[in-house]
């Protein structure tokens, strides 16, 4: 038991901060499926392992299902448990259903007189965020005016915006039309039609323009059964796409984030962007 942890340890220093954060991730039970009266379900986690739920269950309160034709469809049978939720959903239109956690709120993040001060005693221990300082997550403009101490200095508020979705069709696929809000994928190849050993190309896009210069992070589900995470990183081109080139079959998680200073929310001075899909690669 020992040795097993201590490997373990080693194992988890070795890797890239990336690996080791926290995921969150929708999984379909299936994300081609054909017939009458069929249903997926889906499962809903942030997990420290892929694909497999160990941290926390994601909340259902923001889900959005889109169907083929457009329309809004609700979560059946939702259910949270401890360490993940989930939910069903009948697809009885023909074509490509969009399944989307949506989530935006703020977060704040000042220092203290004290943060202050222990940094200029000890400049590791202090300085912005430090652990001294104060910070707000999933803050609404009411905690910002009093949750936020009057001497706080250097205050930073981030409007976040962030997308965690996954792709189902049933029968012949559809396409998936651009939303134009936030950070999203555009696909160019589509979702449901990715084959091991095969190239695939994408488009990331922000407020429905390209977004260039992003770094996507793809890998392949299953982590908790292997020491590397094997990552695939790629870099989007001056129209915002990128191509990537399936190893093997399996489930694949795939994120990109970005910042800048188009924040909405008056107090925010700057907004930070953030997308995530589950995508399923076939063999050939």
């Amino acid at each position: 038991m020992k040795r097993t942890t201590l490997l373990a340890a080693l194992i988890a220093a070795a890797l890239p901060f990336s690996a080791v954060a926290h995921k969150q991730w929708l999984l379909p039970s299936s994300t081609v499926v054909a017939g009458n009266d069929v249903w997926v379900t889906v499962d809903a986690a942030v997990s420290n392992q892929l694909y497999y739920p160990d941290h926390v269950a994601m909340r259902l309160d923001n889900v959005t299902i889109a169907t083929p034709d457009g329309s809004v469809l609700q979560p059946q049978n939702p259910a949270t448990g401890k360490y993940r939720s989930v939910f069903d959903v009948p697809l009885a239109q023909e074509g490509t259903y969009r399944i989307a956690n949506v989530n935006r709120g703020l977060s704040a993040r000042w220092d203290t007189p004290e943060s202050l001060a222990a940094a200029r005693d000890k400049p590791a221990a202090g300085g912005m965020g430090g652990a001294r300082g104060g910070f707000l997550r999933n803050a609404t403009p009411e905690d910002l005016a009093t949750k936020i101490p009057k001497d706080a200095q250097n205050l930073v508020v981030t409007e976040g915006m962030g997308r965690v979705e996954t792709f189902i069709t049933k029968g012949e696929p559809s396409s998936v039309a651009a939303i134009g809000k936030g950070l999203e994928l555009v696909p160019v190849t589509h979702p449901n039609d990715l084959f091991a050993g095969e190239e695939a190309t994408f488009k990331l896009m922000v407020d429905g323009k390209p977004a260039s210069g992003l770094e996507v992070e793809i890998v392949r589900g299953a982590t908790r059964y292997r020491n590397a995470q094997d990552e695939i990183k790629a870099t989007t081109g001056t129209d915002g796409s990128f191509t990537v080139t399936w190893p093997e079959a399996g489930m694949y998680w795939l994120e990109a984030s970005t910042t800048d200073d188009k924040a909405s929310a008056p107090q925010a001075s700057q907004r930070r962007l953030s997308y995530v899909a589950t995508l399923e690669v076939l063999p050939q």
